[in-house]
């Protein structure tokens, strides 16, 4: 995008072509000397599998001012575990292996239960949330980004260009979030931005009146981007979501702990591709359908919150609003796709827009039936507060994990 539109709520950091990577990539060599940078990879044992993953190592290889990366694996028996740390081991930085399903990972969590502090489930969230605290006992880095594990088109500009904000000393960003244009195969993606989330935003704009939350949401250009850094001061009290509401959960936290003028976004790519969730119309509980009614539920908590009052006419009001707005930005998704060469199935899309007008009632029913549902990971600093040697033991178990089972398969 070679715009230079800001929206007035937060700062949109464009590419407009006027830089090149190696003096940016020099610039952050330099803040790293003083700034020390880590970078968060959570991952699935398949995705080592996949065509994304060696790209994204070999990328990552010629990327000089990193001080650490950590790799949350989830989903991995021993023998898994062994293979990873064999296949990471091309990386030239510091790195370590997490073994989240390790019997020693296990009995930590085993010990926040015990506490009543454990993840109320596994995914993305908890093992984020686990790698945040690894870098938390490292007490050694001032900068952190994270980004997925499945992206096609990875570049380490894309890495480059999304620390930069917060690397930069003399910038006043916390939180960077990253975006990008969602084009592959001759087809516009991006499914649940485009047809869940943006026009959720405007009918609840339109329904129950203006509110701040949903304008600083609304000025995110792809606020499900898995792709973020921070500065490594504010994680000890950053709430995680263990559910699929993880980006909307990180934007939230971030509005709610920060001023509006220390997060940005980030354009750090032309073009992103990753691995497409299915819709899963059959079944609530996977893919897109999952994912679709958490963001909701996500976004209707934070609301509430803030003193928003629902009550089921809301949520049946707000379901036809929404549908409108759906149909009405389908329009405009499709001519521009069209004008670009690219191609839209009106019907797949359609389907999908009813899919989550139906799963803004299921999300809505359930928040409305469980208020107290608090499905955030407990802080950093609260586990600190409750047992102190927590984090130092997390550290130690992942180094004695690696050193146990650092041999061949």
């Amino acid at each position: 995008m070679t715009d230079f539109h800001q929206n007035g709520n937060v700062a949109t950091l464009h590419n407009l072509r006027t830089r090149s990577s190696e003096e940016m990539t020099y610039e952050l060599e330099t803040f790293a000397q003083s700034r020390k940078i880590a970078l968060i990879l959570p991952c699935l044992y398949s995705e080592l599998e996949t065509e994304a993953m060696p790209r994204i190592l070999e990328e990552l290889s010629k990327v000089t001012y990193l001080h650490r990366i950590i790799i949350g694996l989830d989903r991995a028996d021993e023998a898994q575990f062994r293979h990873a740390q064999q296949f990471f081991k091309g990386l030239n930085q510091n790195h370590i292996v997490i073994w989240n399903d390790s019997p020693r990972m296990k009995d930590l969590g085993a010990r926040l239960e015990a506490l009543g502090l454990a993840p109320m489930e596994q995914g993305k969230g908890k093992n984020v949330w686990s790698s945040l605290g690894y870098l938390i006992a490292c007490e050694d880095s001032s900068v952190m980004a994270i980004h997925d594990c499945d992206i096609v088109t990875y570049t380490n500009e894309l890495l480059a260009r999304l620390v930069y904000p917060v690397a930069n000393p003399t910038f006043p960003y916390q939180v960077a979030k990253g975006f990008y244009s969602r084009v592959g195969q001759e087809k516009l993606n991006g499914r649940v931005t485009r047809l869940l989330v943006s026009p959720l935003l405007i009918a609840l704009k339109r329904v129950i009146g203006d509110r701040d939350y949903i304008d600083y949401l609304r000025s995110f250009r792809y606020p499900l981007s898995g792709e973020f850094a921070m500065r490594t001061s504010i994680l000890p009290d950053l709430r995680i979501p263990s559910d699929w509401g993880l980006e909307i959960g990180v934007l939230s936290e971030a509005w709610r702990n920060l001023a509006p003028k220390a997060v940005c976004q980030v354009e750090i790519a032309d073009n992103y591709d990753h691995k497409h969730q299915d819709l899963s119309p059959e079944d609530a509980n996977t893919g897109l359908s999952r994912m679709s009614t958490d963001i909701c539920k996500a976004i209707f908590r934070k609301l509430a919150a803030d003193g928003t009052v629902f009550t089921p006419n809301v949520f049946r009001t707000l379901k036809a609003t929404y549908y409108r707005c759906a149909l009405d930005l389908l329009e405009a998704y499709y001519t521009d796709a069209k004008m670009n060469g690219l191609t839209i199935d009106r019907h797949k899309e359609e389907q999908a827009i009813e899919l989550f007008a139906e799963n803004i009632m299921r999300a809505g029913h359930t928040f409305l039936e469980n208020p107290h549902e608090t499905p955030f990971i407990p802080t950093w600093n609260r586990v600190h507060s409750a047992d102190s040697k927590f984090l130092a033991d997390l550290r130690s178990a992942a180094v004695a994990d690696e050193q146990e089972f650092s041999s061949l398969v």
